[in-house]
């Protein structure tokens, strides 16, 4: 048995995120992870990812990894319904180049005749101009001699709402026009690889989406089809001029107006009136016929998606992708900016701490964080830090330290626990004591380092603010005699999104903004 996903499935997964991602009940993050990718000796790091030559390690999908991510989880940024939008594949208008026109067949038995793409969401047929005024292209100059088309001259520009030429050089294309990328989309999504959709496009009471759409319902206008394609012209039918004819098959109302040379070819069809409910369309040519035909002609009615062009967007221009953004900033200590991350992920309803309750804050801090007094020494980030417990150590990787506040934030990576020759689970010499995972405390035990750092936990702090130089600073997580616990449960919700990716160092002079494209392809299985 032969099967395949279809690409409405793709879209329909789309529109499915989208929609959890809106819920009320979901919180999904970006976040960053792993500050120490450099780590020579360490678990899932046996070489240095910013001197690799072929990079950064491709990540790895099981629950040992992501169990990984979780022990080297930084922070993240929620995602709201303002940060996510559909995204196509990116087509800039440029003079000269052959744009496809849409056609409801393109498969491997009709490739399309510039790309040879099998499938329309493969095929060039809609452009965005330098107005970032998005178009289909409905027709291109195409005849049963040259299947390709023209090469496009006159740069759309027009809003109108019916297709139209763009200019007078005669190459032949006809334009219609869908939306405009608005000035905020630009700003926060723009993308040399992607075009942003509007979102809620079948909802939308933006007047021009409105009259877009309304003029694509065939229901209210009875004006779907477009375009009929002349695949071969024929010969020998009835000497005429702007011939009405209709257009039989499941819809109705649909009409074209053909003309023909002095040898009976077939050589113009416009439609004259759209009709409505067609999936397929046969022209009828008898009335044309005559007793001299001795080549049969052949028209294909192309059919929009849905009701017409414009109407369901999603649909006409495939959207099986979707954008997500998030920023990291210095508007939250929780972003500290003299830390480094080479892991971006998307992270699905993690846990409050110490609750089962979803969290749903605007950011996050997953690290450990440590308020410090009686400072003597530096650290900097991947600095080892250790603290007498007991008759144990606890031990962490800085991820942070913030020398206005005071606050060391680190990590509890297993790379500390170990084998420390091999980065693996392999025995050795002290692994009684040293493998053991052990939390740091409120303690009058020293935090030190291998560098000579040395401090004393803050035990007099508590809160999440504190005073500096007459100004009150939120600390993001809210210290308890000078220990603070993570804002998440480690572990908890679902990393849906991984990428490994070379170390981005973070200062106080910059932001980053990260765009994460998610596209929804799925292989069927057959039984």
């Amino acid at each position: 048995m032969a099967a395949i996903v279809t690409d409405q499935f793709r879209i329909l997964n789309v529109n499915n995120f989208i929609e959890s991602v809106e819920d009320p009940n979901n919180s999904y993050y970006i976040f960053a992870s792993l500050p120490n990718p450099t780590l020579i000796v360490g678990y899932g790091r046996t070489f240095d990812w910013n001197t690799n030559t072929v990079g950064p390690p491709s990540p790895i999908d099981n629950f040992n990894y992501s169990n990984h991510v979780y022990d080297t989880m930084l922070f993240g940024r929620k995602i709201t319904a303002a940060n996510i939008r559909r995204v196509i594949r990116r087509v800039d208008w440029q003079q000269g180049n052959v744009y496809e026109r849409y056609r409801h067949d393109y498969s491997i038995n009709r490739l399309s005749p510039t790309t040879g793409a099998t499938r329309l969401y493969d095929a060039r047929y809609y452009v965005m101009n330098s107005d970032y005024r998005v178009y289909i292209c409905i027709e291109n100059g195409s005849t049963p001699s040259n299947p390709a088309g023209n090469a496009s001259q006159d740069e759309p520009t027009f809003t109108d709402l019916e297709p139209t030429k763009a200019g007078e050089s005669g190459d032949g294309y006809i334009w219609k026009y869908l939306f405009t990328v608005s000035p905020s989309d630009i700003i926060k999504f723009d993308s040399t690889e992607y075009i942003t959709l509007p979102p809620n496009w079948d909802t939308s009471t933006d007047p021009q989406i409105e009259s877009v759409r309304n003029n694509g319902n065939s229901d209210i206008n009875q004006n779907q089809l477009k375009s009929v394609s002349i695949e071969k012209s024929g010969f020998g039918y009835g000497l005429g001029l702007n011939a009405e004819l209709d257009i039989l098959g499941d819809g109705t109302g649909g009409k074209v107006i053909v003309s023909t040379d002095s040898s009976g070819r077939i050589v113009n069809a416009q439609i004259s009136a759209g009709g409505k409910g067609y999936s397929y369309g046969i022209v009828d040519l008898g009335p044309v016929q005559s007793g001299s035909l001795t080549e049969f002609a052949e028209l294909i009615p192309i059919i929009p998606p849905s009701k017409g062009h414009g109407y369901d967007l999603y649909k006409e221009l495939g959207a099986e992708k979707v954008l997500t953004y998030a920023r990291f900033d210095d508007s939250t200590k929780n972003f500290p900016t003299d830390t480094q991350f080479a892991q971006v992920g998307i992270l699905k309803n993690p846990t409050s701490f110490g609750s089962t309750e979803t969290f749903t804050s605007n950011d996050f801090s997953a690290t450990g964080a440590i308020k410090v007094t009686n400072v003597s020494g530096n650290l900097v980030v991947g600095d080892t830090i250790k603290q007498i417990v007991g008759t144990t150590t606890a031990i962490g990787y800085v991820a942070s330290f913030d020398e206005e506040t005071n606050v060391i934030k680190y990590i509890q990576d297993r790379s500390l626990y170990f084998n420390k020759t091999t980065g693996t689970q392999r025995d050795y010499i002290g692994v009684t004591s040293e493998s053991r995972y052990v939390n740091f405390e409120s303690t009058s035990e020293s935090i030190t380092s291998d560098s000579g750092f040395s401090a004393s936990v803050d035990t007099g702090f508590s809160g999440i603010t504190t005073t500096t130089l007459d100004a009150t600073i939120n600390l993001g997580v809210n210290f308890v005699d000078g220990i603070a616990s993570p804002q998440i449960n480690k572990r908890s919700g679902e990393i849906i999104y991984l990428d490994n990716r070379p170390t981005i160092a973070r200062n106080s002079r910059q932001k980053e903004d990260i765009k994460v494209v998610l596209e929804f392809w799925t292989n069927a299985t057959k039984n």
